[in-house]
């Protein structure tokens, strides 16, 4: 992990870096307390100047909102942010009757290589550092702030481009801030923070160790090894029978539920009998099933089922004991799949480069 960019360090490296420059411990924790309210080295007003100036000359690492559309039906908001090298990520803010959701990338791009995702089609770009993905959540809260001066992101789900323990010493570095409370992290609490995982189990096993407590949400989105190593390629390296002990383990480890995603696909895995064997592959884990009729991803010709059918898929899975629910749908109108919005304006760039 490289903790050369400003906004990424913890209190302990600031007090590293200020006591190398022979400034008085108590500098740190107030730099520390500007850091995680998005703030730039000028605007730490109770700091001297020669000491802003300074910390002026370090690369901060953060993003802003290059591109926003808000969803006519739910208000969802899709952000297209930019960081400091010119590279492109996206961030979704939903809004919810508990508090709004802001769903974070990890990875410019992803190597994965998902059937069913969009931000995997060019690959991975770099991997995120913990700053940046907490610049995401600064830039949210200035754009939408609330009327009663409430905190605007209450809960985060690390669900958007990249896959979050490919990224692991980042991501790590960023939960510890963004859930450590005031003057070193932003204190939003572990149990309002989601992370999703393809199924990287040796990261899985270590994260339990780790990390905060933090809700482990699993893209399982098929019942057979066969069929998931067709459309997610990290199965043929951890298969089912090495996937399921770890998330069960994860759930007693932490007492937190597992949540497993599933993708329903037409014609592939959203029959009455794939929900049987789904509440079978799942007996015995302290689980839920987060079911999504799938957003079409016009480069990839798969094909979501209706939300009638939907429904009726977690019926079946109820009726087997397995808690399930339908994912409330949100954004479609603005593209609100991971990596679309990001991979049209790279082609409007491509387009415009062209003689």
């Amino acid at each position: 992990m490289d903790n050369l960019h400003l906004a990424s360090m913890d209190l302990a490296q600031l007090k590293a870096l200020l006591a190398a420059w022979g400034e008085p411990g108590f500098r740190a924790g107030q730099v520390c307390a500007w850091l995680r309210k998005g703030a730039r080295p000028q605007e730490m007003t109770n700091l001297p100047k020669a000491l802003r100036q300074r910390l002026e000359s370090l690369p901060y690492g953060g993003a802003r909102i290059y591109d926003k559309r808000r969803s006519q039906k739910d208000g969802t908001v899709k952000y297209l942010f930019e960081l400091e090298d010119g590279n492109l990520v996206e961030g979704v803010l939903m809004h919810y009757h508990y508090g709004n959701t802001l769903c974070i990338s990890t990875q410019v791009g992803c190597r994965m290589g998902c059937a069913f995702c969009a931000s995997t089609l060019e690959g991975c770009v770099r991997n995120l550092e913990p700053g940046e993905m907490l610049s995401f959540i600064h830039c949210a809260s200035q754009d939408e702030p609330q009327a009663d001066g409430s905190r605007t992101v209450t809960n985060i789900v690390l669900m958007g481009s990249g896959e979050p323990l490919d990224n692991y010493d980042n991501v790590l570095q960023f939960l510890r801030l963004v859930s450590a409370p005031a003057p070193e992290g932003m204190g939003i609490s572990p149990r309002n923070i989601s992370i999703s995982t393809c199924g990287l189990v040796p990261q899985i096993w270590k994260f339990m160790e780790e990390a905060p407590h933090v809700t482990l949400s699993i893209s399982l989105h098929a019942v057979d090894d066969e069929s998931r190593s067709r459309i997610m390629p990290v199965n043929r390296r951890y298969g089912l029978s090495e996937l399921l002990p770890a998330a069960k383990a994860y759930a007693e480890k932490t007492g937190r539920r597992v949540v497993f995603e599933y993708a329903l696909i037409q014609g592939q895995n959203a029959s009455k009998q794939d929900a049987a064997r789904l509440a079978a592959l799942l007996r015995g884990i302290n689980c839920h099933v987060n079911l999504i009729p799938l957003n079409p991803v016009k480069e990839r010709g798969l094909q979501g089922i209706s939300r009638e059918n939907a429904h009726q898929f977690a019926g079946w899975l109820t009726e087997k004991g397995v808690s399930a629910t339908v994912r409330r749908e949100m954004g479609a109108d603005i593209e609100g799949a991971c990596g679309q919005l990001r991979r049209r304006v790279l082609e409007a760039r491509k387009g415009e480069d062209q003689p």
